[in-house]
């Protein structure tokens, strides 16, 4: 049976965008670009008339700016959205507030968009591929909806009593935040994390999310303590592994080649982690596109380390999650609504010799 390609609408202001996209999308028999648009008043009508699957958006446009078309487009149709970059500070800023406003993902525009824009061609339309696949964007809950409780001062001296580390992609922003904005301030275990997602970008999203949530949240630096109550979100291009120390386990950074495509890499956090802290380590895979971490988690689980794997009902790309569960990986599977009780559970103080196994293993 013929699958009918996916039908995508492309808006930007800049007519050499609205060129270049097409141009780049068209080499793929399985997307058809149904039309363009000069910005979110165009796009909205274009929306109406041309019924995409898809919309790939541009946030600074003249009258209806991008974030303003985003807002109308969740209110009215729930497609999604494929935001289209700035690699500036402010592209990075506004980036975050359209992911936060339910955005599927984005692609950062390179500078030299005429001469560059063909090297970010397999990322743009795999995303796109994706994000025509998905059962529907679901947008989270309005921040003053989630529960919060206040900071905690962090104490270098408060030993962590897991260390977790959570592997994420396609969908993760949202659903970091959903997460991390239910864990309280005195949570006792100490968070690594992967979110795929380039350099720039990163700093600003750790940041965005440590002004809304209890526990402190940071851009990893190589040095960092694995502190009680925080969580270190791996930079944009590097690696993150972590490293036990007699004065303290820290984060390290590196620049060693991708692995599975991608720097940074899950699969390179959890075999750390595996490595360092065996049956202390938790793994976790989110949502995401591809198989980056499941290799992994396997290796936490052999480790005797505990495994959680998000479900497919509550991930917006049920990619990496999917790779680990289909390998017998995961020994939990737990929906996004349930994975806050879960690693509260998990890292209470008495459970610190609790060990993964098969036998114990259990759905959610």
């Amino acid at each position: 049976m013929t699958i009918a390609p996916a039908r995508v609408l492309v808006v930007d202001d800049s007519a050499l965008m609205r060129k270049l996209i097409p141009q780049i999308l068209e080499k793929d028999s399985s997307i058809q670009v149904v039309g363009t648009a000069m910005d979110g008043n165009f796009g909205l009508r274009k929306i109406e008339e041309l019924k995409p699957q898809v919309v790939t958006l541009d946030l600074e446009m003249p009258g209806m700016g991008g974030l303003e078309m985003l807002k109308e487009i969740m209110r009215r149709h729930r497609l999604p959205v494929i935001v289209v970059s700035s690699h500036s500070t402010r592209g990075a800023s506004i980036t975050m507030q359209a992911l936060s406003l339910g955005a599927f993902d984005f692609v950062a525009k390179p500078q030299d968009v005429w001469s560059r824009m063909p090297q970010i061609a397999a990322e743009l339309i795999a995303k796109i591929k994706a994000a025509a696949q998905c059962r529907g964007i679901r947008v989270s809950p309005a921040l003053d909806t989630l529960p919060k409780s206040s900071k905690v001062l962090l104490d270098p001296k408060r030993q962590p009593t897991r260390i977790v580390a959570i592997g994420i992609s396609t969908g993760g922003p949202q659903a970091l935040q959903y997460v991390f904005s239910q864990l309280p301030g005195d949570f006792p275990g100490s968070i690594v994390v992967v979110q795929h997602m380039p350099e720039g970008f990163t700093e600003m999203f750790a940041r965005r999310l440590d002004e809304i949530c209890a526990i402190g949240i940071k851009e990893a630096q190589s040095g960092d303590l694995l502190l009680a109550g925080r969580a270190l979100i791996c930079p944009g291009s590097r690696h993150l592994k972590v490293k036990r120390l007699p004065l303290g386990d820290v984060a390290v950074l590196n620049d060693e080649p991708p692995v599975n495509g991608h720097r940074p890499s899950v699969d390179v956090l959890f075999k750390s982690v595996a490595e360092e802290f065996g049956p202390k380590s938790i793994a976790v895979l989110m949502t995401g596109m591809g198989e980056d971490g499941a290799t992994g988690m396997g290796m936490v689980k052999a480790a005797r380390g505990m495994t959680i794997a998000q479900n497919e009902e509550s991930c917006v790309v049920y990619g990496m999650p999917k790779a680990a569960i289909d390998r017998g990986f995961a020994l939990r599977v737990v929906g996004l609504d349930s994975l806050t009780k879960t690693l509260m559970a998990q890292c209470a103080p008495d459970r610190r010799s609790e060990v993964g196994s098969a036998a114990s293993a259990g759905k959610d």
